[in-house]
């Protein structure tokens, strides 16, 4: 089958189902035909959709694919976003680049440094666990006692703990959540480019600062780090800084939003984290599998011609990179659509694979964890207020998210 006759729009695929391959099974059909798929993007441009598991491996792990393009004025672009929407990084320097960044932020991220930041990420959920206590008291003398389980932790959780990590302000969340929104517009356009500038200008104070007063944080590390490489300037330290920012609360937000939602539509798997306390990281890694932010994925670039089985992938051509569909590839995850906490092996592609694994998958994974095991302890009766399909998505904003999380017990 040639790839004009598969030709289609790139599927969406809802998060929130018992089987998601049921409910777009346009993500079946595309697999069974072809491991990547000529696919249009939102803006029309036209992508290879990786669809099977193993293919999604082999690009992320395959150096000769990269976020910058040959030709940057010729490159596909998934939306209109100004973060993840098209071409990005030096097309000469991309490698040697990725490689600096790396080795400056492993050991901010590291599991080891995760490990010492547990209590304190306990402390901050439990804190939110007692806020979001609080508002349902006054809830219940006001009405049913619904309350925003979004506003009261998803959304500030991973917000306190990015700020600490990197030493941004926490009084700032309003304004840098504000920029966040708008550059993540799939729409944004214009707007976008302005916000992600004005969040750069907004870091890059940050790292000022840092240089008079420098903190045990990772912008002060970073700004340290500019003595010895006269190549990490003020402009790629306020850049990197600023991804940091984002995608350490944007995506963890909508990770803990989604991962309530499959956890109080499954009661049992809910009861369970009380019960079994060692279930947790089980639990964890099959959110993780299903729950991936978003649902456009990642965009990489061909910088050389590439054979990929029966399909040649040309220079420059884009390949979208989504663990959606891979995730759910039947060939790697029996019961592929089933949310199954005892799942094991669980080898899913939540945070990318290779050398584009994501650095901060530690951290992720502990907010998670923290999360869902002190709000099952504390709040056994924890369950929707909504039913499932009136729940809000942010259909417009890059990493997908809830727009509120109704709860009561």
């Amino acid at each position: 089958m040639t790839s004009a006759e598969i030709s289609t729009e790139l599927p969406q695929l809802p998060f929130d189902q018992p089987n998601a391959l049921e409910v777009a099974p346009e993500w079946g059909l595309l697999r069974a035909q072809a491991p990547l798929v000529d696919v249009r993007t939102p803006v029309g441009d036209r992508v290879w959709l990786v669809t099977r598991y193993e293919a999604a491996r082999e690009i992320w792990s395959d150096p000769r694919f990269g976020r910058s393009h040959p030709e940057p004025e010729r490159a596909a672009r998934l939306s209109e976003a100004a973060v993840m929407g098209g071409a990005a990084d030096n097309y000469a320097t991309e490698q040697a680049d990725h490689t600096r960044m790396r080795k400056l932020l492993v050991p901010a991220f590291s599991a080891k440094r995760m490990r010492a930041l547990e209590a304190r990420v306990q402390e901050l959920v439990d804190g939110c666990v007692d806020d979001l206590v609080a508002a349902r008291e006054r809830a219940l003398s006001d009405g049913d006692g619904t309350v925003d389980l979004h506003a009261r932790l998803s959304f500030p959780l991973p917000v306190l703990v990015i700020c600490e990590l990197l030493g941004v302000p926490f009084a700032d969340r309003a304004h840098f959540s504000e920029l966040s929104d708008r550059m993540s517009r799939l729409d944004g356009g214009d707007d976008a480019q302005a916000a992600r500038a004005e969040f750069v200008a907004y870091v890059g104070g940050l790292a000022e600062q840092k240089r008079r007063d420098p903190q045990p944080d990772v912008i002060s590390d970073l700004v340290a780090a500019q003595q010895a490489d006269p190549r990490f300037d003020d402009l790629a330290v306020a850049k990197l800084a600023t991804g940091l920012l984002f995608a350490g609360h944007e995506t963890t937000v909508t990770r803990i939003d989604y991962g309530m939602v499959l956890l109080l539509t499954r009661p049992e798997a809910y009861r369970r984290l009380a019960e079994e306390p060692g279930s947790v990281d089980g639990t964890v890694e099959e959110i993780l599998r299903l729950a991936a932010p978003g649902g456009l994925g990642v965009l990489r670039y061909a910088h050389e011609d590439v054979r990929l089985g029966e399909q040649r992938i040309a220079r420059g051509d884009a390949v979208v990179l989504s663990p959606t569909a891979p995730n759910r590839d039947p060939a790697v995850f029996e019961r592929p659509g089933e949310f199954d906490p005892t799942r094991s092996p669980n080898p899913h592609l939540g945070f990318g694979h290779g050398a584009h694994f994501c650095i901060g998958a530690s951290l992720a994974r502990t907010e998670l964890r923290t999360t869902v095991a002190t709000l099952a302890r504390r709040l056994p009766d924890l369950r929707l207020a909504v039913p499932v399909d009136a729940l809000e998505l942010r259909s417009s904003q890059l990493t997908g998210g809830l727009v509120a999380l109704p709860v009561r017990w």
